[in-house]
Order: C-alpha cells, then sequence, then structure tokens
C-alpha cells in the first residue's frame, strides 16, 4: 500500500500534465489542422495560378511563333505578290487564249490529224486549198476551229521549232509544218526532197545521236540497219527509187513483238532487239515520184520541195553574209541566243508551274518562294535579252530586207530551171549548184555603194550567168523555152503578167461550142476565130471579136506579121504579152520570132543568142569531184573534140581512158576511175544510156568513192549519154552538163566555126612557116 500511495503520488500528477498535455495537444491538433487546411487551399491555389501561369505561357509562346510565321508569311507573300505580279497580265492573255483553244481544241485536232495522215506528200497550195476546204466543212457540222487555223500553233512547239530552224530547216510555214508532220506521225516518214534540204537538215539534227547515213546500194546497210534497231540510234536511208527493199517491211509496219518482257522486230531471217528509242528516215531524189498504193500505205510521204518563200530567205542570208558580213554573224549569234532564252523561260514557266500546284500552303514553303523569286529575277532577265534582242534584230533585218529585191528575182530564177526538168529528164539542176552560181554572181558583179544600183547589176549578172550556164546543157530546140520561161517569170513576179493571159498563150484556151460565126471564112480558119472569141473574155482584149473588121486581114497577109501594126484602136491598147496572144490567134506561124522580139524588149538582145559551145570553159567550171556530162544527140559527137582538149590540156594518150559502157564493163570502168582517182588522169564514160544497170553503181562511186580527201585534183570523170530517166539524179544535178548539137542557121555556123579550132587557136598561125604578104592598091 505504502508503494502504490508513494508512486500513485508520483504519477497522478503525471496523469494530470497527461490529460492536460492531451487536452492543449488536442486544441493544438486541431488548430494544425485547420492551418494545415488553409496550407492546402493556398497550395492548391497557387497550383492553379502555376497552371494558368503556364498554360498562359505556352499561349504566348504560340502567339510569338505565329507572329514569326505570319510575318514571314507576309514577308513571302509580298515576294511572291512582286514575283508573280509583273506576270499577271501575260499569265492572264495566255489563260484567255488557253480557253478559246479549248473550246477549238477538237476541230483543230481533227484538222491536224487529217493533215498529219494525208496532206504531207502535197504541195503547198493544194494543202492549203484542202485545209480551207476542211475548215468549212467543220464550221458548217458546228465543229468548233480556230480562225485562222494553225497547224504549227496546234502541234508546234517553238522552241523545238526554232532548233529545228538552227539545225537547217528553212524558215518558211510550209517546211514548220513539214517538220511538224514528220515528228507526229506514227508511220515512218519518206521525204520527197529533189533539192537536199531534208537531207541536210536531219543530218545536222540527229548528228549529235550517232545517226547513220545508208543507201539501199550499200553492201552492209542491212547490217548497220539492225545495229541501229538495237541500240536506238536514228537511221537515214538515202536515194531510194519507187520501190523499196522487201527487208524493210516488218520495220515500216513495224511489227514488234514482245517476247520475256522484251520487245523483237524480225529483219530478214534475223530476230533483234528493238529499241524504242530508235527512228527511221527514207529520202528521195525524185521530183514527182509515183508510189504504189502498198508502199503509201505504209509510209508517211512528206513533200520537201523547196518553196519560194524558203529559197528566198536562204538567198537573203547568203547575200547579207557576202555583203555584211558582220550583221549576218551577228543574226545567226541572236537566233542561237533567243531559242536558247525562249527554251530556258520555258523550262521556268514548268518550274512555276511546278511549284504552284504543288499540295500545301506555298507560302509555308520557303524553297518554293525561292524558286519563284529566282525564276522572276531570270524571267526579267531573259524578257530585258528578248527585247535588246528584238531591236537588234528589227535593225539587222531593216538593213537585210534592202536586199531583198535580189533574193526575189533569184527564187523566182530556181523555180524557172527546176521547171525544166518536165521538158527533158537531163535538164536537172541541184540547189547546191545554183547557189554556187548565185556565190560567184555576188563576187564577180560590179560592185556600188549605191543600194539601187547594187541590187541592178546583182540581178543582170546572174541572170545572164544563169542563162549562160543552163543553156549549154539544153537541146537547141529548148534554149528560146527557156528564155520565155525566165522572161514570163520575172515578169510574174513584178505583177506584170497575169497567169490567166499566160496560159492562153500556150493553150489558145478551153475549146467550147462557139456561138457566134466566124465573120471572114474566106481567109480566116474557124479555128482562129474560135481563139479569137476566147481571147475577147480576157480583160486587156475585151471587145476584140466585136472590133474584128476586114482590116485585121492586112495583118494575116503581112510577111512579117509580128512587126506590123495593128487596127486601130488596138495598136495603143495592146502591148507586150497581149500582142502576142492576138498574133498567135491570126498568124500562129509567125510566134517565134515574135517570142524573140517580146524577149529582146524585156530582157535584152542577149538572151536570144544562146552561147556556142565552150567545151574550156565548162571545164573551168568543174572540179575534181563533178563529173562533166555530155547529153548527146543525133548527128553530134563530141569525142573527137574532146580528145583533142585532152591533148591540148596535157591529158592525152594514156592519161586519158576511154571506154564505151555495156554489158560486162562496169566493173572495168569501176577499176579505171579508181586508177585515175590516184593519179590525177581523165576517165571517158562514153554512152552510159546502154548501161542502166550499172547507173546506180555510178552514182555511187561519184558520191562515196569521188571525194575531195581521196581526190587528185587534176582528175575528171566525162560521161556522154543520150536522154535517160534512168540516169541518176544526183550525177546530173551535181555535174557540169553539156550539148553539142549542130547549130542552125548561117550565123550560128559562122560564130562557131570563128570560136572553133583551129582558128581560135593561136598556134595555128604561129606554126606557120609560109611568109605573108600584103599588096596595096
Amino acid at each position: 500500500m505504502e508503494v502504490y500511495d508513494r508512486v500513485a503520488k508520483v504519477v497522478a500528477p503525471k496523469k494530470e500534465s497527461l490529460a492536460i498535455a492531451e487536452q492543449e495537444l488536442s486544441v493544438q491538433m486541431e488548430k494544425l489542422n485547420t492551418k494545415r487546411a488553409e496550407l492546402k487551399a493556398v497550395l492548391d491555389k497557387l497550383q492553379s495560378l502555376n497552371d494558368e501561369f503556364d498554360a498562359m505561357t505556352a499561349k504566348k509562346e504560340q502567339l510569338e511563333e505565329n507572329i514569326d510565321i505570319c510575318s514571314k508569311k507576309l514577308d513571302r507573300a509580298e515576294k511572291l505578290i512582286d514575283g508573280l505580279g509583273g506576270e499577271k497580265d501575260r499569265w492572264s492573255e495566255a489563260a484567255r487564249e488557253l480557253g478559246q483553244l479549248y473550246d477549238n481544241v477538237t476541230g483543230d485536232v481533227l484538222l491536224s490529224s487529217g493533215i498529219v495522215a494525208y496532206l504531207g506528200a502535197f504541195t503547198v497550195d493544194f494543202r492549203l486549198e484542202c485545209v480551207r476546204e476542211w475548215h468549212r466543212l467543220c464550221l458548217n457540222k458546228g465543229i468548233l476551229c480556230s480562225d485562222p487555223f494553225s497547224l504549227s500553233k496546234t502541234l508546234g512547239q517553238p522552241v523545238t521549232i526554232r532548233n529545228w530552224q538552227i539545225a537547217g530547216l528553212p524558215v518558211d510555214s510550209f517546211s514548220i509544218d513539214n517538220g511538224i508532220i514528220l515528228s507526229n506521225s506514227r508511220r515512218w516518214p519518206l521525204l520527197i526532197d529533189p533539192q537536199g534540204q531534208a537531207n541536210k537538215w536531219i543530218k545536222n539534227l540527229e548528228r549529235p545521236n550517232k545517226l547513220a547515213v545508208i543507201k539501199l546500194s550499200d553492201a552492209n546497210y542491212a547490217r548497220t540497219l539492225e545495229n541501229s534497231i538495237q541500240f536506238g540510234t536514228p537511221v537515214l536511208l538515202e536515194n531510194v527509187g519507187e520501190e523499196l527493199d522487201p527487208l524493210l517491211e516488218p520495220l515500216l509496219l513495224r511489227q514488234v513483238f514482245k517476247q520475256g518482257g522484251v520487245e523483237y522486230i524480225r529483219l530478214g531471217e534475223n530476230v533483234i532487239e528493238y529499241s524504242q528509242d530508235f527512228r527511221f528516215y527514207i529520202t528521195t531524189r525524185f521530183r514527182n515520184p509515183h508510189y504504189l498504193p502498198e508502199v503509201s500505205v505504209k509510209v508517211c510521204l512528206v513533200n520537201f520541195m523547196i518553196t519560194p518563200t524558203g529559197l528566198e530567205d536562204q538567198l537573203l542570208g547568203i547575200l547579207a553574209a557576202r555583203e555584211k558580213p558582220e550583221l549576218e554573224e551577228k543574226k545567226n549569234e541572236l537566233i542561237i541566243e533567243s531559242a536558247a532564252n525562249k527554251k530556258q523561260l520555258k523550262e521556268i514557266e514548268d518550274k512555276i508551274l511546278e511549284v504552284l500546284s504543288a499540295e500545301g500552303n506555298i507560302l509555308e514553303d520557303e524553297t518554293a518562294i525561292k524558286i519563284l523569286s529566282s525564276s522572276k529575277t531570270l524571267s526579267e532577265e531573259i524578257q530585258a535579252k528578248q527585247e535588246v534582242a528584238s531591236a537588234t534584230e528589227k535593225e539587222i533585218d531593216e538593213t537585210r530586207n534592202g536586199y531583198k529585191p535580189v533574193a526575189f528575182h533569184s527564187s523566182i530564177l530556181f523555180f524557172c530551171i527546176s521547171d525544166l526538168a518536165n521538158i527533158e529528164p537531163m535538164y536537172q539542176y541541184s540547189l547546191t549548184w545554183f547557189i554556187n552560181l548565185y556565190t560567184q554572181s555576188i563576187a564577180n558583179s560590179v560592185k556600188s555603194t549605191d543600194l539601187q544600183e547594187r541590187i541592178a547589176n546583182l540581178n543582170d549578172h546572174f541572170t545572164l550567168s544563169i542563162y549562160n550556164n543552163v543553156c549549154r546543157s539544153l537541146f537547141e530546140k529548148d534554149k528560146l523555152l527557156f528564155s520565155i520561161l525566165l522572161c514570163i517569170g520575172l515578169l510574174k513576179g513584178r505583177g506584170e503578167v497575169e497567169d490567166e493571159s499566160w496560159r492562153f498563150l500556150l493553150t489558145g484556151g478551153v475549146a467550147l461550142e462557139n456561138p457566134h460565126p466566124n465573120p471572114f471564112p474566106s481567109w480566116l480558119s474557124d479555128k482562129s476565130w474560135g481563139e479569137i472569141v476566147r481571147a475577147s473574155n480576157l480583160p486587156e482584149l475585151k471587145g476584140l471579136m466585136n472590133d474584128f473588121s476586114p482590116e485585121w486581114k492586112t495583118l494575116y497577109d503581112s510577111p512579117t506579121p509580128h512587126e506590123t501594126k495593128f487596127p486601130n484602136p488596138w495598136e495603143m491598147k495592146v502591148k507586150g504579152l497581149h500582142r502576142m496572144i492576138v498574133l498567135r490567134c491570126i498568124r500562129p506561124d509567125k510566134i517565134v520570132p515574135a517570142v524573140q522580139n517580146f524577149i529582146t524588149d524585156k530582157m535584152g538582145q542577149q538572151y536570144i543568142e544562146p552561147p556556142t559551145f565552150d567545151l574550156a570553159g565548162s571545164f573551168s567550171d568543174s572540179h575534181c569531184c563533178a563529173p562533166l556530162i555530155f547529153v548527146l544527140s543525133p548527128g553530134a559527137d563530141p569525142m573527137a573534140g574532146l580528145l583533142k582538149f585532152a591533148e591540148d590540156k596535157g591529158f592525152g594518150g594514156s592519161r586519158c581512158q576511154t571506154i564505151s559502157l555495156g554489158q560486162g564493163q562496169g566493173p572495168i570502168a569501176a577499176k579505171m576511175i579508181d586508177q585515175a582517182i590516184a593519179e590525177g588522169t581523165w576517165v571517158v564514160l562514153q554512152n552510159c544510156h546502154l548501161a542502166t544497170s550499172w547507173m546506180p553503181k555510178l552514182e555511187k562511186i561519184c558520191e562515196e568513192v569521188i571525194i575531195p580527201e581521196n581526190t587528185h585534183k587534176e582528175f575528171r570523170l566525162w560521161l556522154t549519154s543520150y536522154p535517160s530517166e534512168d540516169f541518176p539524179v544526183s550525177i546530173l544535178q551535181n555535174g557540169v552538163k553539156m550539148t553539142n548539137e549542130p547549130p542552125k542557121g548561117m550565123r550560128a555556123n559562122l560564130l562557131r566555126s570563128y570560136l572553133n579550132d583551129p582558128i581560135s587557136d593561136k598556134t595555128f598561125f604561129e606554126n606557120c612557116n609560109k611568109v605573108c604578104t600584103c599588096i596595096c592598091v
């Protein structure tokens, strides 16, 4: 109990203290919990404020980023607006034009398809007539077409066309259309190319692509063709005739088949891999070939005969290059620079369109904006260059066009010459020969500082030069005809002669039933009266039949009606060509002297006096690679004169070998030519018309063996032949042709006698040992 009491006295206060402490603790804990609750509320509020702060900070950063992006977009937009703003007018106009084209595309493509499929073989006039008729039919059927329609605008690419022209394609629209037909046709092209224009163009165009040039006469042409088909390189088959090798049929029909995923074609007995990059061109020298339907349907015939506009531009360029070389050189540089600029401009436009058509917001693409800005800068530089080039080109063209009358005059002469092949197949003249003569005339004609005088000198000199050079290769019967063709051609060019009057002079008009009775049947034939009635329909001869009185009998009875005056008022009313038309109706037997008077009046006396046969002059115009061709006529043998000429030139005896062609003589002649080429001697091949089967071989020799690099300068190849359609055209065009007929008339005989040996040979008199005595009376 004592212990309990003692412990209780100690513990009891402690329990009281504990209770008091616990009570105080409870109060404090309550206060603590209250504070904790207050702290939590504050912390929660702080967390809420922090969260709100973080959100606002993020929003601020996003707004700052948006501000930066907007600033950049604004800057890019300014750049874009600045870059494309200047293009608005041009692109708006282009869009408007494209809208019109979109409406007309059906008719334009229809017409273009028809031209590519059907009209390639025809001349420019017939082609234009067909297109006009087709255009009218389309409009009648409600098919919209561009007016005027243009093939080059529908299918042509300006940059591509300019590249073609740089490669040598003539600049006239007909030649450009030919290039478009050639490039768009699904069939391989066969080009009618008598002047070699297309040949030259294709060689220049495809030279970087390793063009192979072959002929059907080549021994290994099939092997070359196979290699090109496999490797995808272009091939030009030159100088084909009116029939093609059957070996080419699978190629022309594109009989390609797949085997194991690879394309093949059968060529002869060989099956070879076919490359889609392969291109095939065929050319012929014939002016008017007749291809059978089975050939025509396999190829795309394209008529590449030169047009007056194309030739005129070529001749103008040659003349300007000779007269003003610095201007022509600058013009050529401008053409090349302009082509490069247009090509670059097109690439820029394509790049701009590619960027603009990309998905997404263009303002977010910095690279695209840079491309547009640089493209715009480059475009402006090119436009500025183009403006300067256009101004310079205009100045150059004004200077060049001063010589345009010469080019126009000369192009007329060429087409007068090319028409001669319709008279006689041996009358073939190449454009190269013509241009060489043109160049010589520019150099040899009288110079003058006065432009008009210089033009007159050039025209006179070149016309006479052409006349003399062509006349020596014409038969006597055709020389006056050539003179009148020249004269009428030049007068037509000046607008002084109408086609209707010229045709009437040639044909007498179309004979129909004549309702008007012959007023003078006693001396005027019904045929003549019918022609007078038809001639009265010509504007210049209107009323002739009504005024046909007995006074015309004086003209009919006159021995020189071409010099007799017409009854009034027709003497004053009728001049020149129409005077000959009246004479043709009444006295057709005197039309020849009337033609001579007409030519003398319009061109001069020298154009009715053909130059006499001049072997030395023909020889001086030749060179080692140009054959000299005697076109034979009955009763004229040039061999004696040729052998004498050879002896005078130091080529007598063994240095002038002759052979008469015939069966089995071809290989011997080829061996003689090979030997003469190396030694520099002459070879005379007689009677080529008797060896028509060997003529293709001779043509190959002239084109491939007799070339400047391998031929001795003294070498000459002389050929004699009667007129023959089988004589190679290329030899005729590039050779020097001569005819040596017996002269007609006393004057021509005396002139030949004076000019021919021995009188023209000074040694004939110098070698005479007789004493000359002179008796003066």
